[in-house]
Order: C-alpha cells, then sequence, then structure tokens
C-alpha cells in the first residue's frame, strides 16, 4: 500500500516541518534544566517564558496564567479533580453526555465517591438545552447570585465578580462542557454558557481540544476561567499540552512533586515540546482565517460527494455550527468498523468515534446520545481533514467509499425490508 490519505485527524495531526525544525535545538546543545539556577539552564529558561508568551497570545490571556501540561487529559482531570479536592463535598459537577473520556471518566469517579454530578442530554443536532443548564446552577446555588455579588463588591470593591461567590465557603459549581465535539464537530455556544456561568457564580472549564487552530479563542471574550488544549491536534508533537487557569481560579494541583509552573504543575519541563507547541499556536494564528475557508471547501465537497453517492446516509451534529473540518456520517444497516477496516485496505484512514475509546465495540456514546436510530449508529464513522489534506484526496475517497458501502450492503443481512425487530 503506497497511498496515504489520513482523514483522521481529530485524533492526531502531522507534525508540521515548522515545528520540528524550532524543536531540534532543545534535543541537543541547548539541553539545560530550566528550573536550575546556573546559567546554562537559566537561558533555556528564557526560551520558555518566550514561549509561554505565544502560547497565551494565542488564546489572548495572560502568560502567567498558561500552564505547560503533557496533554488535555492532563488539562482536563486537573481542572475536574483539582477543583474537586478544593471545594470538596460543596462542589456540584455539571458536564454533557457528550464529552470526551478525559471528562466523563473523572466526573464519574466523583459521582462514585459521593460528590453532586449532572450529565446533560443533548438534542438530535447534538447541542445542550442552555435553560437546563442554567436551572443546575440555579438549584445547586441558589437564586440569589446578584445579593451575594452586592456583599462582596461591599468587601471586595466595586469590580467583585460573582465568581467570587465560589471563595466565600459557600456551594460551588463547576460546569465543563467541550468547546467543540470531537466526534461530530459540533461547536457548542461557548459564550452563552459563559454569560450564564458568570450570571450565577459557576466555574467554567471548557476542553477546547477540537476548536485549537480551527477558529478563534479568546479567553477575554469568552471569559473562561480553566481551557484545555493538546498540542499534537494541531501539528505540534504528542505529548505537550496547555492548561489555561484564569488568574483567582481555586484549585489544588493535580502534579505534585516540584515548584514547577509556580506550584501549579510538577515536574521538569519538556522544553523541546514546549518550543515545538509555541511554534503551532504562532503558525495556527497567523494561519486560521484561510485554514478555515480551505477546510470547509474540502468538507462540504466530501460530504456532498458521498450524500449524492451513497444511499440510506445521514450527516450527524448541528451543520450550522460545526467545525470545517469535520464530518460524522452513519450508514444505515453496516458497521463503521468494517468501513474503516476495507477503506484502511485502501490507504484511506478514518475512524468510527474517538481514538480514545475505539477499543469498544459499542457504538458511539455521542451518536446514541443525539438519538440517532440504531439502524445508523453502529454505521458512523468520522472523517477529519487539515490543512495538509487536498482535493485530490477527498476524489480519491469518493472514488473508494462508494463501492465499499455496496460492498457491505450486499453482504449485510440487514436492510430496508428487514424485520426491525432484528436490530433489538
Amino acid at each position: 500500500m503506497n497511498k496515504i490519505v489520513y482523514f483522521d485527524n481529530n485524533a492526531t495531526t502531522r507534525v508540521a516541518p515548522e515545528v520540528r525544525d524550532v524543536m531540534l535545538p532543545f534535543l541537543g546543545d541547548l539541553y539545560g534544566n530550566p528550573s536550575s539556577m546556573h546559567a546554562f539552564g537559566g537561558q533555556v529558561a528564557k526560551f520558555v517564558d518566550r514561549a509561554r508568551e505565544e502560547v497565551a497570545r494565542f488564546i489572548n490571556a495572560d502568560p502567567e496564567e498558561i500552564v505547560f501540561t503533557s496533554c488535555a487529559t492532563e488539562s482536563d482531570n486537573t481542572a475536574i479533580r483539582g477543583t474537586a479536592d478544593y471545594y470538596g463535598k460543596d462542589l456540584k459537577v455539571i458536564t454533557t453526555a457528550v464529552e470526551h473520556p478525559a471528562i466523563l471518566q473523572p466526573v464519574r469517579r466523583l459521582k462514585a465517591l459521593g460528590y453532586e454530578t449532572v450529565e446533560l442530554p443533548v438534542n438530535e443536532v447534538g447541542q445542550i438545552d442552555l435553560g437546563q443548564l442554567e436551572k443546575e446552577i440555579v438549584g445547586w446555588l441558589g437564586d440569589a447570585a446578584g445579593e451575594t455579588h452586592t456583599a462582596l463588591a461591599t468587601a471586595f470593591g466595586s469590580s467583585a465578580s460573582p465568581r467570587q461567590i465560589c471563595g466565600t465557603g459557600k456551594r460551588a459549581v463547576l460546569v465543563s462542557i467541550m468547546w467543540a465535539n470531537n466526534e461530530t464537530g459540533v461547536i457548542f455556544p461557548m459564550e452563552e454558557i459563559a454569560a450564564i456561568c458568570q450570571k450565577h457564580g459557576a466555574i467554567l472549564h471548557t476542553d477546547a481540544v477540537q476548536v485549537a487552530g480551527k477558529i478563534p479563542v479568546d479567553v477575554k471574550k469568552v471569559p473562561v476561567d480553566m481551557l484545555s488544549m493538546s498540542g499534537h491536534k494541531f501539528h505540534a508533537p504528542k505529548g505537550i499540552g496547555l492548561f489555561y487557569m484564569k488568574k483567582g481560579t481555586k484549585l489544588k494541583p493535580f502534579m505534585l512533586g516540584g515548584h514547577q509552573e509556580k506550584v501549579r504543575r510538577a515536574g521538569t519541563e519538556n522544553v523541546p515540546y514546549i518550543i515545538g507547541l509555541s511554534k503551532a499556536c504562532e503558525l495556527a494564528r497567523l494561519g486560521m482565517a484561510e485554514e478555515q475557508a480551505y477546510l470547509t471547501k474540502l468538507r462540504d465537497k466530501l460530504e456532498a460527494g458521498i450524500v449524492a453517492a451513497c444511499p440510506n446516509v445521514r450527516v450527524n451534529g448541528d451543520k450550522a455550527h460545526r467545525l470545517p473540518n469535520t464530518l460524522n456520517v452513519s450508514f444505515e444497516y453496516i458497521e463503521g468498523e468494517a468501513i474503516a477496516y476495507h477503506l484502511s485496505d485502501l490507504g484511506i484512514c478514518i475512524s468510527t468515534g474517538s481514538a480514545c475509546a475505539s477499543g469498544s465495540l459499542d457504538p458511539s456514546h455521542v451518536i446514541r446520545a443525539m438519538g440517532v436510530p440504531f439502524i445508523a449508529v453502529h454505521g458512523s464513522v468520522r472523517f477529519s481533514l487539515s490543512r495538509y489534506n487536498t482535493m485530490e484526496e477527498v476524489d480519491y475517497v469518493l472514488e473508494k467509499l462508494p463501492p465499499v458501502i455496496k460492498m457491505l450492503r450486499d453482504l449485510s443481512p440487514f436492510g430496508p425490508d428487514s424485520d426491525p425487530t432484528t436490530f433489538k
């Protein structure tokens, strides 16, 4: 197999050559520990400081609000478990039913430990009910945020935020909602979510892994308290992530053992990868508008071609609010794993859902939560593109995919005329 068409970029991306090149000196002569007191390590620390500034610029944060981690999974656990450790059982955690396992598993662990948790359902296009979110917050904190704010303003000054309610010994709410879904590309209304959280004094964390480099992220325009990203999702290497922690946010460190990252995350800094992440942020920041338009063009052609060539197919997710690079479709009466397997033999790389959950043969929890019919839920696959993909590759997929779908349907005992009880 000589030809590889990689349409699984939501799982991981190719490292940009520019990123690789800036990392090399720190894998060679510039190997000093940036936490060391001597000048040899100190020179490396200056590069880390500049990298922190570039990463902060990428999301319009202050450099001191950036914590370097190993990946977004660590950042997510830091947000959820660190907040829970700080507030204890006075904390309620609200998330959604379609989150990545890096959110759902820590939240469910808290539930098993006796914490109050809620997983908000989604509708048929993968969106939550904002009214239900607000009701869940108010149900725990009460509807006295305005009165509390008045008291806090007296104590702290007129600029006191309603979120300071969480630092006064009162109950606290942590809302953790992904900015965009990794399987469907559905973008959640983060500005509205942030406004609801601010109004009632809830703490807001977002897993922003899939939006990194695809749509602008501005933590001042969308005032989240915590944010997670992973470098390998936008052309940095695997093994480096960022955790944004707004000034004043209260949590206990998840990683203990050293003074690094201002005692917010212990462990010797992964300097080459930090430098690589900063370069990836720079490339994404400078090329985002052009890349958005390009990826949208590729995705729309792929979608139109699949729908035209393959009967009994449905596009999953909110088509009006989704990432420009992501297409999730369900082929009725066949298995997504079989589709991915046969396309792999043709050099085409796609997925049936989250790479972190691909070891399971159960249908995607995201697609199930959206109420996709049983005849289609098992046939769901994801195509995710990057700036390194081409229109010629889209044409190749559109050439090879329809025969695979037809072959699998010809082999399947199921079909439009099958007894519906067969699928139960």
